[in-house]
């Protein structure tokens, strides 16, 4: 395990802030829980149940039902960062979360975010 912050910070305190970045930009929470269930293999009420249990981020990640095998495809830079680069396997899943996210709120429709 790393030492970054967000490892320990719980899943539950972060969505918020997915939610809302999403919805700024005229897209839903629906969206955003469909990209979540998609890259992680959580059910909808496995998500919610994760959020409600506040999961901290590493867990929540390290417990993922499946995680999508198509995931390597996603490229690009976040934070400066690019995260196909990312060495540190936690911190780049959560930078591909993040990057999914940046994504949907630049207006990308959902099949090429899905990779579909």
């Amino acid at each position: 395990m790393g030492n970054h912050r967000i490892y320990t910070m719980s899943f539950a305190s972060v969505y918020p802030h997915y939610v809302k970045k999403a919805e700024r930009k005229g897209r839903t929470k629906a969206e955003v829980d469909e990209i979540i269930c998609w890259l992680t293999g959580y059910s909808q009420e496995q998500l919610q149940a994760q959020i409600d249990a506040n999961t901290a981020f590493e867990a929540f990640l390290e417990q993922a039902p499946e995680l999508n095998p198509a995931r390597s495809m996603i490229k690009g830079v976040v934070c400066g960062i690019r995260v196909e680069d990312i060495e540190e396997s936690t911190m780049r899943e959560i930078r591909y979360l993040d990057k999914l996210i940046d994504e949907l709120a630049k207006g990308k429709a959902m099949e090429k975010i899905l990779r579909c």
